[in-house]
């Protein structure tokens, strides 16, 4: 319509132009008298052109007016032959807006229900009016776009062919699903983590508990939580979603609360807090809620998790190390839990994490010796390739050839072996895409589960038996505790190579007993493996250096960039192909200058992969921090792999990474005995 307008617009100019160069023209002619102009010109023959020229002009305007009525009509006919006339009330009725555009976009007809809410657009471009509606212009034929105009909710669609805009106004349905999200059904879980530490539990007189209490209690009224108190130490909390989006913007606060009023306690309490939503059943929001609680406490307490389904996991808090909780009754309970899912199974397979170090494989052997006991066959599911080049070494000079064969079992060949009756042990790893046999857990009914790593959002399905640990140094420690104090009668014996290599791996994940998850523990661990014979001079000759490894180390410590205080990291060269221990090492290595609180190494472990090392003092949750980068690890370790990515996007990740969340994994120093 507006190109119409600008036709019209130039034939006037065009004619107007004309009417006065020709009266121009006779003028001129009238008033030198060219050619006798004055005897032919007379008064009534003037008359007469003016009549003429009158008579025209009127004619011209009044098939301009046609022409434009004409246009319009055949836009009115054709939108009544599109939506048929007879339903417009139907439309109107359903609130359903049309709009009908020409070439240019330029609104040539809408129906009633724009007239009736003031939307003033025709003759308008309908881009200039919306600018979201250009989304629809060479989109998919159902794909559709909402607008907001004057408070109402329009959801748009358009026919390419009839260059038809169809507005459906959905702001009742808008406002009704934003009432069902905002008063949905969430299910949560609030626990004291180690309540009968701090006190007694029958003892709610004592002060720190009384404060703790009331802080929950004071929490849940300012975020609209109902909370029931169902054991000594747990709550069960329902909401909507509106409180529990107040707590998400909150952080859970209530978490640094509980820390800051037993700070000056010898065993500072702690929170773990599971939520869930997102789902209609109740019964299954409660289902979800559990296991969020279960993850939470599994990585060490002092936490929140937050399970929505069909989403991944949210965390919030997890900025105290894991204190030593383990007490040998509960250890005695779990060892003759795995006994007995041992002896129900006709064979075991265990296995560690892919590129295999010194206490996977010491856990590997653990197992083996608890089943070499129990009389049940155990082979280590083993892939040379895929383990790391020390534990590897280590391996074949502490066994004949023949010891070997008859040990280990390939990855494929367990896969094919595995059965109903078989039971898959799993050790120093939770995660199956991390495992040395991915295939095989997926393969296999009855999974164990032992690792001293923090529980990540991956994790084995449905697993028989799980004993996660984060306050052990290393699986191997966790393994001696579950031998030792067996129910068993005559004791499980470790053979002298079995406890080498175990103890070796306690120096290996300990960093020869320097790290925050070094405890007492961790010591009786050792003494017990140097009484079945473990030979501490040859575990220390396993874990020592080469000489190209050494000066690997050094050149890549030589690196050392400061990126935030406390935080430093070093990079390997893009040629190099760098072992994740050596990594470790570079970052262990990091970590004996003083003012370093954290250290991160990154370096290729293969042509396809590369690899953060991460290690830090305590005062930094590293673990965290793996997690954002796709990895994991415990508070005070951690690693990140990184597939098909070079060193420098590596570099660039960790760097993103330290600047969003390294306040959030800076933890909170409490007293507490290691």
């Amino acid at each position: 319509m507006k190109r119409t307008y600008r036709r019209i617009r130039i034939y006037f100019t065009i004619f107007a132009v004309a009417e006065l160069l020709a009266i121009t023209f006779l003028s001129l002619f009238y008033h030198f008298n060219w050619f006798n102009f004055q005897d032919v010109f007379t008064g009534l023959n003037a008359l007469a052109a003016v009549l003429v020229v009158i008579a025209v002009n009127i004619i011209a305007l009044g098939f301009t007016i046609m022409h434009l009525y004409y246009l319009r009509q055949k836009s009115d006919l054709h939108a009544a032959e599109l939506i048929g006339s007879d339903i417009q009330e139907a439309y109107n009725f359903g609130m359903i807006g049309l709009a009908i555009v020409d070439d240019e976009d330029t609104v040539l007809w809408t129906n009633e229900l724009f007239h009736s809410r003031g939307i003033k657009i025709l003759d308008e471009n309908i881009f200039a009016w919306s600018p979201r509606l250009k989304e629809l212009k060479n989109a998919a034929p159902n794909f559709m776009v909402r607008i907001n105009h004057n408070s109402r909710c329009y959801e748009v669609k358009y026919l390419k062919e009839a260059k038809l805009y169809i507005f459906k106004d959905i702001t009742e349905l808008e406002s009704a699903t934003t009432y069902a999200k905002e008063k949905a059904p969430v299910v949560g879980l609030i626990i004291i983590d180690n309540l009968s530490d701090v006190a007694d539990s029958s003892d709610d007189s004592n002060d720190t508990i009384s404060k703790i209490r009331n802080e929950i209690f004071e929490y849940a009224k300012a975020h609209r939580l109902l909370l029931r108190r169902f054991r000594n130490d747990a709550y069960f909390a329902v909401c909507d979603f509106t409180a529990l989006e107040s707590m998400l913007k909150d952080q859970f606060s209530i978490i640094e609360n509980v820390r800051k009023i037993g700070a000056k306690e010898v065993t500072p309490p702690t929170l773990s807090i599971g939520f869930a939503y997102d789902f209609p059943d109740v019964n299954k929001l409660n289902e979800m809620a559990n296991d969020a609680i279960d993850i939470a406490m599994s990585r060490g307490g002092d936490q929140a998790v937050v399970s929505r389904y069909g989403a991944e996991l949210a965390f919030y808090g997890g900025r105290t190390e894991a204190s030593e909780t383990r007490n040998k009754v509960k250890v005695r309970v779990l060892a003759d839990s795995l006994i007995a899912s041992i002896k129900l199974a006709k064979s075991v397979l265990v296995l560690g994490h892919a590129d295999a170090d010194m206490d996977a494989l010491g856990s590997c052997l653990g197992i083996k010796a608890m089943c070499d006991h129990l009389e049940k066959p155990c082979r280590i599911v083993y892939d040379p390739k895929m383990i790391e080049r020390k534990a590897r070494a280590a391996f074949i000079n502490s066994f004949t050839r023949e010891e070997i064969n008859k040990m280990i079992i390939p990855p494929k060949e367990a896969a094919d072996k595995v059965k109903s009756t078989t039971l898959v042990i799993l050790v120093d790893c939770h995660r199956p895409s991390l495992s040395l046999a991915p295939k095989l857990l997926d393969k296999a009914d009855k999974i164990v589960v032992i690792d001293h790593h923090r529980r990540s959002k991956e994790f084995v399905e449905d697993p028989v038996f799980t004993y996660i640990e984060p306050s052990a140094s290393s699986a191997s420690e966790l393994i001696s505790e579950l031998i030792h104090y067996a129910s068993l009668n005559p004791h499980i014996k470790i053979p002298p190579a079995f406890a080498t290599i175990m103890l070796s791996g306690i120096f290996l994940d300990s960093n020869f007993f320097k790290t925050k998850t070094t405890g007492i523990r961790t010591f009786e661990a050792s003494m017990l493996l140097k009484e079945f014979g473990a030979d501490n001079a040859q575990a220390d000759d396993f874990l020592k250096d080469e000489f190209e490894e050494y000066s690997l180390i050094t050149q890549i410590a030589s690196t050392l960039k400061t990126p935030h205080v406390g935080v430093v990291y070093c990079m390997a060269s893009e040629e190099d192909i760098v072992e994740p221990a050596t990594l470790a090492k570079v970052a262990n290595q990091c970590m004996q200058m003083k003012g370093v609180n954290a250290a991160f190494v990154i370096g290729k472990v293969n042509e396809d992969e590369s690899r953060i090392s991460c290690r830090s003092d305590g005062t930094i949750n590293v673990q965290l921090l793996a997690e954002k980068m796709g990895g994991g690890g415990h508070f005070s370790a951690g690693a990140v792999p990184l597939k098909n990515k070079s060193i420098h996007e590596g570099e660039v990740l960790l760097l993103e990474i330290l600047r969003d969340y390294l306040k959030q994994a800076t933890a909170t120093v409490v007293k507490g005995e290691k």
